[in-house]
């Protein structure tokens, strides 16, 4: 299944590669069986798929190879346990209620990829929504179901498939074939009405993208020269936009506390006569302590406009969450922050327009991203720092997760990446162009701004959370079925 995502990214793999997982669960007479052939196949799909983890843990804090790996190794083996339990209920309902159960899995699965995005603060990477980002017309469902809809789609093939091979009869297999195909044909019947041209009025955005390594980005002898590329590139593509936008931590400085920092921004703002939105760590004093932010700050020529701290952090990578009982956790990995979280949605004026923003992996988490939207958000900046993966599928999978936030949503999404992949994502969830993994350059585009709602920006993961009640419903007519037995 990991080929269906960046690198290699051949996404119709995903269709079918499930099928084989789904099989064992149903013909497994022992539910802990299936369990631990879920949790193997789930092991082997996220170990390769979070290969990039052993580089940041070695190449951005004291661990070595050996301990990198048995981190890794943990990481997959904990986000397993979702494959390995949906497995298991397929198993312990096909024992009580019949090999039918297996037309479950898509809603079991679901409530899987649910709960993985909000359990012990969420990791939803590599949700099977993602495979086939790039095939529009597929993905349109999601304005109505989210991301989980479409990976319900594609579990559902799988399904199709399996029953198939369960149950070895032409009927069977012909029956499985058409609700397969009557799915699929719906989905794409909606995204063909979903993909008709809408007017909307657009405003034109420039983004630089520095490629600064992050080796010498916090050198201090480097620092003259970060402002530099900056201030060029900056230059060269204002004159034909109304707002430029830098990468998550672009400013190596306390903007605000650094002497010169904000003045050379405000100044450089002036010189363009456009607004900067700029990513950078801030610091405010609560009481006795300083909580440190990784903030992203709307400057001009008349100052500080507004500034939106980043809410959903990264464990281990910003913070130790249970700082107390994992106290040995810094000792091994020291460059990890002390950020705190910031504490509320904040929007961005702009000429009227106003924009929210989401900063590097916020962009996963597809509640949070709507809260924007639902805010009043006329288009969206996802600002990032993915030199953290260096030259590896991460920052491809990290990219093929924006196309559904626009498509969610309908709204046109400005990745600005230090060291790539910034990007134009169009509301369709097309994207219309790119710099790549270690360019420096501009890009300079019209962003179509909002027009009206989608289901999902208005009521957010109903889809999902109806499948998690199919999913708990189940369970209950199973141990039902299992005390009348």
């Amino acid at each position: 299944m990991h080929l269906a995502f960046p690198r290699p990214g051949w996404d119709l793999v995903g269709w079918v590669a499930l099928a084989p997982v789904l099989v064992l669960s149903v013909t497994t007479r022992a539910p802990r069986r299936a369990f631990v052939e879920g949790w193997v196949a789930g092991l082997a799909f996220f170990l390769p798929l979070l290969r990039w983890l052993t580089h940041t843990m070695t190449t951005f804090s004291t661990m070595g190879p050996a301990l990198a790996v048995l981190v890794l190794v943990g990481l997959a083996g904990y986000l397993a346990l979702f494959w390995g339990g949906v497995a298991w209920a397929l198993a312990w309902l096909r024992g009580r209620l019949g090999a039918r159960v297996l037309w479950l899995a898509p809603a079991l699965w679901v409530g899987a990829e649910l709960a993985r995005t909000h359990l012990l603060s969420g990791f939803p990477w590599g949700l099977l929504g993602y495979v086939p980002s790039g095939r529009l017309l597929v993905i349109q469902i999601a304005a109505w179901t989210g991301v989980y809809g479409v990976s319900a789609l594609l579990v559902l093939v799988n399904t199709a498939l399996a029953w198939t091979a369960v149950e070895r009869r032409w009927r069977a297999a012909t029956a499985a074939s058409l609700v397969a195909a009557v799915a699929v044909a719906g989905a794409l019947l909606v995204g063909r009405a979903h993909l008709a041209p809408v007017d909307a009025p657009t405003l034109p955005i420039a983004v630089v993208q520095g490629n600064i390594p992050q080796a010498v980005k916090w050198d201090a002898a480097f620092k003259a020269e970060t402002f530099r590329i900056y201030g060029e590139l900056t230059r060269a593509a204002a004159p034909a936009s109304r707002l430029v936008v830098w990468p998550e931590a672009a400013v190596p400085a306390y903007v605000r506390f650094e002497p010169g920092a904000m003045g050379w921004l405000v100044d450089l703002a002036a010189g363009v006569r456009v607004p900067l939105l700029v990513g950078a760590p801030d610091a405010e004093r609560d009481g006795r302590r300083v909580r440190y932010l990784n903030s992203a700050f709307l400057v001009d020529a008349e100052g500080l406009r507004a500034r939106y701290d980043k809410i959903h952090l990264v464990p281990f990578g910003e913070y130790v969450p249970l700082k107390r009982l994992l106290f040995f956790v810094e000792a091994i990995a020291a460059e990890i922050g002390d950020f705190a979280p910031g504490r509320q949605v904040a929007l961005l004026p702009l000429e009227g327009t106003p924009f929210g923003t989401v900063i590097c992996y916020e962009v996963i988490f597809p509640d949070l991203f709507r809260r924007f939207v639902a805010e009043g958000a006329t288009f969206m900046a996802n600002i990032t720092n993915d030199a953290w993966f260096g030259d590896s599928g991460g920052p491809l999978q990290h990219l093929a997760m924006v196309p559904l936030r626009a498509v969610e949503n309908r709204i046109a999404i400005v990745r600005a990446a230090n060291t790539g992949v910034s990007a134009f994502v169009l509301p369709s969830g097309a994207i219309q162009s790119t710099l790549p993994l270690g360019a420096r350059g501009t890009l300079v585009g019209d962003v179509p701004l909002r027009r009206g709602d989608t289901f999902y920006s208005r009521f957010g993961d109903v889809f999902a959370y109806a499948c998690a009640a199919v999913s708990g419903a189940a369970l209950a007519g199973g141990l039902a079925a299992g005390r009348r037995g």
